[in-house]
């Protein structure tokens, strides 16, 4: 969604081999620790990055953002962060904000939303946190931009919309997140501990919902429609999710436990 939305716009150049000219890939991989090496990385204008990671359930330390926010300030990059698995991290040393940052407000904005802590994937309702401090080179703020944007695309999230948020915000909407992440995570501690068993090397799976699995001589459709056909069991080809992803698939841990439970035992009776 990142490409492509930079590519509606108008941001991006012609498409290729390598993806689109005027986008600049930075591969997040087991080498460097799913986090780019901001040494080679080119300044550009827009910067995304989504912690915890979707696919690679990857969640960066608050010494990691704050090399991000060094590198927006010294760039003059603006940075995307995508924060919709803040919910999931279970360890009180990462941070869930880049707002913990500091300096951050004013080279960051930060995405959120209801819909994997609680369930509102399909009642659309998340916000943006657009600081103050936020300024273009020229000086003029972020948020005044980013309001004409919303209030002339966008009429507002549905009543309902809004009262299933309040709830969810509520003593007893607190609780059922909670659990709601906890019955998730407990899925994806299946999930992991089962290609574990199985010899397979994999990522993530401890502070995010999914888990990035590597499958070497195989490309990622390969590896997909080989667990497919000898388990019944559906993945996500990494090379969907950019170069990067390849001989990669994505497991996630959202769904109910009894078919995680019935996938691990496919897994572990059929690719052994």
């Amino acid at each position: 969604m990142y490409v492509d939305g930079s590519v509606i716009i108008g941001a991006a150049g012609a498409a290729g081999p390598a993806g689109y000219s005027g986008i600049s890939y930075l591969p997040c991989n087991p080498a460097n620790g799913f986090f780019p090496d901001l040494r080679s990385a080119p300044r550009t204008d827009l910067l995304y990055f989504c912690s915890p990671n979707n696919p690679t359930g990857a969640c960066a330390t608050k010494a990691q953002l704050a090399a991000l926010v060094a590198f927006a300030h010294d760039n003059g990059t603006i940075i995307i962060y995508d924060a919709a698995y803040a919910e999931y991290i279970s360890d009180p040393a990462l941070p869930k904000s880049i707002f913990e940052v500091e300096g951050a407000r004013g080279v960051a904005l930060e995405v959120n939303s209801f819909s994997k802590p609680i369930g509102f994937t399909g009642v659309r309702l998340g916000w943006t946190v657009v600081p103050e401090e936020l300024r273009f080179s020229d000086g003029s703020q972020v948020s005044k931009d980013w309001n004409r944007v919303m209030t002339t695309l966008f009429n507002g999230a549905s009543n309902v919309a809004q009262a299933g948020g309040l709830a969810a915000l509520g003593e007893a909407g607190q609780a059922e997140m909670r659990a709601s992440v906890a019955h998730y995570m407990g899925n994806a501690t299946l999930i992991k501990a089962c290609l574990d068993r199985l010899g397979v090397e994999n990522f993530g799976g401890t502070d995010a919902p999914y888990i990035w699995a590597r499958f070497p001589g195989k490309t990622s459709w390969e590896a997909f429609e080989h667990i497919l056909a000898a388990c019944a069991v559906v993945t996500t080809p990494g090379s969907g999710f950019g170069p990067a992803g390849e001989s990669f698939l994505r497991f996630s841990a959202f769904g109910h436990r009894e078919d995680v439970e019935e996938a691990a035992q496919r897994l572990e009776l059929r690719l052994r």
